[in-house]
């Protein structure tokens, strides 16, 4: 039934009752009639397909469950978790404290895992999990020293320094994207900076104008910008600009020295400022503690706006890093980070990023649980191993996945 119907027999049924109340009739008698109401037109109302109810980022709100277990099967006298009171509230939020996103971070696992699920569900499709295909356009040579890349030239790795991809194999690799299910299509650069880069910055711009005549969103991550180079990113049609918090400040100076946390969040403003959707998040396995992943996440939770997305990834660690050595993290350490941002972050898209290849189908389904709704797929990221395209596609058909859409018009 149309709106205007909805609420005609609603405020029918509300007039209805109002003698009756008047006359001190039962009080629930003007509820219980717009219950009524409700239900007669949910009845009336044409039967919903899954085509009709394509997944969409502004999916109707649903109730969130109680957060009290009932009294005839509890336990014991626990109060309720962090995760179980603020998915409650279930709302977008930009002044949350560090504490209170630590609090949701210990929660216990099923807690995390129920109430993040629940959260998502009221601002996304639960099924719909959007394909992403990451390619690096400049490899190697870097002049940063981030500890976990094998593509700084402080570190011995087997990855040498090449020249910007030629345009027509770009363009190819978008090509492929899409027919294999991506709908948003990245391009990577190992540059510190764009400055100085005019004649590759233009052929970057060229790509992005060609991929998003493809009918793809685009998203690059080419190091710092000027405000100037953000707003041609804008102009060319760019979707996203990823540029990675990697940690918290507190740790942030273990891992790179190159670059500082304030450099990072100015590239973040200029971003924002162009018009231009912020990819940002980091990487979990770096030798920090639950305190610094929570302190990225906090950051991030109160920027003026949250990040459109947020890649959770999990340390890959690559022989001739400093970190090559790093034990990698536990799924649940992953779900942890999933669940928490999902909930402190709700409209955001949380991307199960790099360490993905670690995982079986039973790991990433409780991912999607977590929250997670996007991943990367291709042979490689940037540098790095990634899933092999057909087991992506019998874990879709198996968990009963979708892909999501891509989103042209806010751009």
């Amino acid at each position: 039934m149309p709106r205007p119907a909805l609420a005609r027999a609603v405020t029918a049924a509300v007039a209805s009752t109002t003698a009756a109340t008047t006359r001190r009739a039962a009080p629930a008698a003007a509820a219980t009639a717009v219950r009524r109401a409700l239900l007669h037109t949910t009845r009336a109302a044409p039967q919903a397909t899954e085509a009709t109810t394509a997944p969409t980022s502004a999916a109707a709100p649903i109730p969130p469950p109680p957060s009290m277990i009932p009294n005839e099967v509890r336990q014991d006298n626990r109060a309720p978790s962090a995760a179980a009171r603020f998915a409650q509230s279930a709302s977008v939020r930009y002044d949350w404290t560090r504490d209170e996103i630590q609090a949701i971070y210990d929660s216990p696992v099923m807690d995390l895992l129920y109430y993040s699920s629940t959260v998502h569900r009221q601002f996304h499709d639960p099924r719909a999990v959007q394909q992403c295909t990451l390619l690096s356009i400049k490899t190697g040579g870097c002049s940063e020293d981030c500890s976990y890349c094998p593509q700084s030239s402080k570190h011995a790795t087997s990855v040498k320094a090449s020249k910007m991809l030629p345009e027509d194999e770009v363009l190819a690799a978008a090509k492929r994207a899409k027919e294999a299910g991506s709908t948003r299509f990245c391009m990577g650069a190992a540059w510190r900076t764009a400055a100085g880069r005019k004649t590759d910055f233009k052929k970057v711009l060229n790509h992005i104008t060609e991929i998003r005549g493809m009918g793809m969103e685009v998203c690059c991550t080419l190091g710092m910008l000027t405000a100037d180079q953000a707003q041609q990113l804008k102009e060319a049609g760019l979707s996203a600009y990823n540029h990675n918090l990697d940690t918290s400040r507190e740790y942030y100076g273990n891992i790179i020295t190159t670059r500082t946390y304030d450099d990072r969040l100015d590239t973040i403003g200029k971003v924002r400022d162009a018009g231009i959707k912020v990819c940002s998040g980091g990487i979990i396995g770096l030798g920090e503690s639950a305190a610094d992943r929570v302190g990225m996440l906090h950051t991030l939770a109160t920027l003026p706006e949250h990040p459109e997305s947020v890649p959770v990834n999990a340390l890959v660690a690559v022989p001739g890093t400093p970190l090559e050595n790093q034990e990698p993290v536990p799924v649940w350490d992953l779900i942890r980070m999933i669940a928490t941002a999902r909930i402190v972050m709700p409209r955001a898209m949380v991307r199960l990023s790099a360490g993905r290849v670690r995982l079986g189908m039973p790991e990433q389904a409780l991912c999607f649980m977590a929250g997670a709704n996007s991943i990367f797929t291709g042979d490689k990221l940037l540098t790095t191993g990634n899933n092999d395209w057909t087991a992506d596609q019998q874990m879709f058909d198996t968990l009963g996945l979708i892909g999501l859409k891509p989103n042209l018009v806010e751009n």
